[in-house]
């Protein structure tokens, strides 16, 4: 016996999320069943604004409110300096320790072979074109400390060396394999702070 149209569309399309299998796709839609028509309404215009409601800023391309978003348009920030991140997620985080007070760089991924990512597929040109507009002193690489993090990482201090900019990578006290997402404040904060020169 199959589920109800409705039901199994959903599930398909709860399967095409990360890590979300056939049973928990069921689970899912099946809480939501349970739920009140108010909240399923809810939940149905919170996913009708994900679009509407937000923008890529046209300087770091982050997620946001706004363009150019709050922190592009801070005029507090130290704009010698930006920090290169593979997502909005990992800028947060950053922000979250309230120990860095530069721009931001969103590569949009990062690089890998497995997943068929290159280089072109990322967010490069556009970091390449904000380094040649000058003023930029220091590049803050703070991708995660895993095989594909640190191919990109060395893949862009590559491409940056000819600028003649300072060029540094947090610091290691991210264990391999650890998602930034997930890091602690403190252990991010030692990271920014005692950073190091590529």
């Amino acid at each position: 016996m199959r589920y109800p149209r409705a039901i199994q569309k959903l599930i398909e399309l709860f399967t095409l999320l990360p890590a979300v299998g056939q049973k928990t796709a069921e689970r899912y839609v099946f809480y939501l069943f349970k739920q009140d028509p108010e909240k399923l309404q809810e939940f149905a215009q919170a996913i009708a604004e994900l679009k509407e409601k937000t923008v890529v800023c046209q300087n770091c391309l982050a997620i946001a409110e706004t363009n150019p978003c709050s922190i592009c348009a801070d005029g507090k920030r130290n704009r010698s300096m930006i920090c290169v991140v593979a997502d909005t997620r990992d800028q947060l985080v950053i922000e979250a320790t309230a120990q860095y007070h530069g721009l931001y760089h969103i590569l949009g991924g990062v690089l890998n072979t497995i997943e068929g990512i290159k280089p072109e597929q990322l967010n490069i040109k556009q970091l390449l074109a904000r380094i040649k507009k000058g003023g930029i002193k220091e590049i803050i690489l703070a991708l995660n400390p895993d095989l594909e993090g640190e191919t990109t990482s060395l893949y862009l201090a590559k491409l940056l060396k000819p600028f003649k900019i300072k060029l540094t990578r947090l610091a290691k006290g991210l264990p391999m394999g650890a998602d930034l997402e997930y890091a602690d404040e403190i252990t991010l904060t030692n990271a920014l702070k005692y950073r190091s020169e590529i």
